[in-house]
C-alpha cells in the first residue's frame, strides 16, 4: 500500500504528515489528499494489512495476540482489579484497531457530544457532529435523518441469523427495556442488534474505506513499518518527524502541520518523547522539555466489562461449531461460498443499554451479547455450549495516566487504568450484574438455558459481585482523552484539535476525547477525523 510520490535522498518533504494509519489517520490522508493540492506522508510503524484474518469478521479473535499486528499492551498492576495487570490489544497495521477490533458500529448518545460542548469545546454538541458521521457513512438501510448514504464507511446489519441473539433481544422487552431498532438514532436506550462496520460479509477497517481508494494518487505516500521517533521542532514550531525502518533511521519534513492519530496510548507516547509533556517526567528520561505540558498523558478513561457466561442447553452455540470439526467446516466453506454464517459473528451480536438507576438521566450501561463464550477474550472457547453476555458501564468516573518508561520508541508506556476506583462505578458495575440476571431469566431465554457458569449461583451479595468484577474484569479496547480537548490548564489540544502551546501540531484521535463516550468508540474516532480534516483545510487558505 504505497503511493508514487518520488522518495529521494534521506530528507523527505511534504505538507503534512500523519503519524499512525489508524481509525482517524487513514481518514485524514483520504481527505487531505482529495483534492491533489496538497502532499500527504502517511506513517504507521506496522505492516499492510494483508493478513487474511484481518478481512474476516470473526477474525478478531485471531488477531488478539498476534504480535505482528497488534501492540499487545499490559497495564500496569490495577489496584481496583486485585493488582491484575489487563491486557490491552492496540492495532499496529494499516487500519489500526479498525483492522482488529470488533466491529460494532456505536456512536454514543447525543448527551455525550452536548456534554463536550458544554465543557467549552465549541463546534463539537451532538448538531455539530452529526453531519460527520453521516458524511462518513455508507449506511446499508438507506438515509435518514440520522444516518447518510454514499460515504467511504460501510455500515450494515448482521449477515447471520441467530436463535440466541434474538431470544436475548426478546427477554430484554420482558423485563421492560423497549426494542430498539437502531442504537445510533434517535434514542440509545433499549434491546435490539448491532450494525458493523462490514461490507457483503468482510470487515471494512479505515485501510479498507478510505485508505485504499486514495492509493492511486501521487500525492498520496504511504510508509510502513515506520515507527516514529520523535517530532522535530524549530523553536515551538513543529518541523518534522524522524522514524525508523527497517534499520534506517529517516527524517520527513512538514511544510504544514504533522497530524499525531497514533491512538489513546501512542499518541501522548509521542509527544513526551519529543518533549511534549509533564516536565520532571521528560527531564527523569532526559528528555529535553520544548513544553511543560502535565496534561499529556493524563486522563486517561477505558470501559471496564464485566462477562456472565451461561451454559446452554442446546448444541446452537459458536463453542459447538468450533469444537466440532464437520461443523466448523462447513462454516468454512458458507463464508468462502457466501460471506455468511458464524465467520461474520463481531464482539457483539445484539445488546442493550439501559440505565442502572432511574434516576439517570441517560444508559449508563451497555450489554454485548455473543453466542459463545471462553474464558477469556482471544482464548480457546469453552467445551460446553456457551454463550455470554457483558456489563459495560459507559461513563467511568476512574482516571489513570500513560507515561513512557524512557526515551527508547519502542518501549511499551506505563499504562495505569485504575479501574473502579470510584464508588459511582462499583456501584454502576453491581446494578448492572443484577440487571443483566433478570434479562438471563426472563422467559424468552429459558429454553436455552441450563444454568449460569460464572459468577454462578453462589453468587449474590453485593459483596461477592464486587469481588467477581476486580476478579475478571477486563478492558473492552475503549481506551481515551489522553490528550484531552478542552480550555482548561489541563487541557492538551483546543477545539480545532491544535496542541496548546504549539504551532503546526494537531493530535487527531480518541486521546482527545474531552471524555469517554457511551458505546464504542470506532465510529467516534472516525467522525473525529472527519470533522478534523475540515478545519485543518478551512486553516490552509
Amino acid at each position: 500500500m504505497e503511493g508514487s510520490v518520488a522518495l529521494r535522498g534521506a530528507d523527505l518533504e511534504f505538507d503534512y504528515i500523519v503519524v499512525g494509519a489508524g481509525s482517524a489517520g487513514c481518514v485524514l490522508a483520504n481527505r487531505l489528499s482529495k483534492d491533489g493540492k496538497h502532499t500527504v506522508l502517511l506513517l504507521e510503524a506496522g505492516p499492510k494489512d494483508t493478513n487474511i484474518w484481518i478481512h474476516v469478521p470473526l477474525g478478531y479473535g485471531k488477531l488478539f495476540k498476534d504480535k505482528t499486528v497488534n501492540w499487545m499492551y499490559q497495564t500496569e498492576p490495577e489496584p481496583g482489579l486485585g493488582g491484575r495487570s489487563v491486557f490491552q490489544p492496540r492495532g499496529k497495521v494499516l487500519g489500526g484497531s479498525s483492522s482488529i477490533n470488533g466491529l460494532l458500529y456505536v456512536r454514543g448518545q447525543h448527551e455525550d457530544y452536548d456534554r463536550w460542548r458544554q465543557r467549552g469545546n465549541v463546534g463539537w454538541g451532538y448538531d455539530d457532529v452529526l453531519p460527520y458521521f453521516k458524511r462518513a457513512e455508507n449506511q446499508s438501510r438507506g438515509a435518514d435523518d440520522y444516518h447518510g448514504v454514499g460515504g467511504p464507511l460501510p455500515v450494515s446489519d448482521w449477515r447471520h441469523e441467530d436463535p440466541l441473539s434474538e431470544a436475548f433481544v426478546k427477554a430484554a422487552g420482558e423485563t421492560g427495556l423497549p426494542f430498539n431498532a437502531d442504537f445510533n438514532g434517535a434514542s440509545q436506550e433499549g434491546a435490539g442488534f448491532f450494525q458493523t462496520t462490514t461490507r457483503h460479509g468482510r470487515r471494512a477497517s479505515s485501510a479498507v474505506s478510505y485508505l485504499r481508494p486514495a492509493l492511486g494518487r501521487s500525492n498520496l505516500h504511504v510508509e510502513t513499518d515506520a515507527l516514529a521517533q520523535r517530532i522535530l521542532f524549530d523553536g515551538r514550531r513543529a518541523s518534522g518527524v524522524t522514524f525508523s525502518q527497517r534499520g534506517r533511521l529517516r527524517t520527513a519534513r512538514a511544510r504544514r502541520e504533522i497530524l499525531v492519530s497514533s491512538g489513546a496510548y501512542n499518541s501522548p507516547q509521542l509527544l513526551q518523547l519529543s518533549g511534549v509533556g509533564p516536565a520532571g517526567l521528560l527531564k527523569q528520561h532526559g528528555i529535553d522539555v520544548v513544553l511543560d505540558a502535565p496534561g499529556v498523558g493524563s486522563d486517561l478513561q477505558d470501559h471496564l466489562q464485566v462477562r456472565i457466561v451461561m451454559r446452554c442447553s442446546q448444541r446452537i452455540t459458536l463453542n459447538d461449531i468450533v469444537n466440532n470439526p464437520v461443523r466448523k467446516l462447513l462454516a468454512g466453506a458458507r463464508y468462502a461460498a457466501f460471506r455468511k454464517g458464524p465467520l461474520t459473528i463481531a464482539a457483539g451480536t445484539a445488546g442493550a443499554f439501559f440505565k442502572s438507576d432511574p434516576r439517570l438521566a441517560s444508559p449508563d450501561i451497555q450489554i454485548h451479547f455473543i453466542p459463545f463464550s471462553t474464558d477469556k477474550m482471544g482464548e480457546k472457547l469453552h467445551a460446553f455450549s456457551g454463550f455470554t453476555a457483558s456489563v459495560c458501564q459507559l461513563r467511568p468516573e476512574s482516571r489513570g495516566s500513560l507515561r513512557i518508561r524512557s526515551a527508547d520508541p519502542a518501549a511499551a508506556p506505563e499504562i495505569r487504568i485504575n479501574y473502579l476506583a470510584s464508588e459511582t462505578d462499583r456501584r454502576a458495575n453491581i446494578d448492572g450484574i443484577r440487571i443483566l440476571r433478570k434479562i438471563l431469566a426472563a422467559p424468552a431465554l429459558k429454553p436455552y438455558v441450563s444454568d449460569e457458569a460464572y459468577p454462578g449461583s453462589k453468587i449474590v451479595s453485593d459483596d461477592d459481585i464486587l469481588a467477581y468484577c476486580r476478579q475478571t474484569g477486563s478492558t473492552i479496547y475503549h481506551p481515551t482523552s489522553t490528550c484531552r480537548m478542552g480550555t482548561d490548564d489541563l487541557a492538551v489540544v483546543d477545539q480545532r484539535l491544535r496542541v496548546r502551546g504549539i504551532d503546526g501540531l494537531r493530535v487527531v484521535d480518541a486521546s482527545i476525547m474531552p471524555d469517554l463516550v457511551s458505546g464504542n468508540t470506532n465510529a467516534p474516532v472516525i467522525m473525529i477525523a472527519e470533522k478534523a480534516s475540515d478545519m485543518i483545510l478551512q486553516d490552509a487558505r
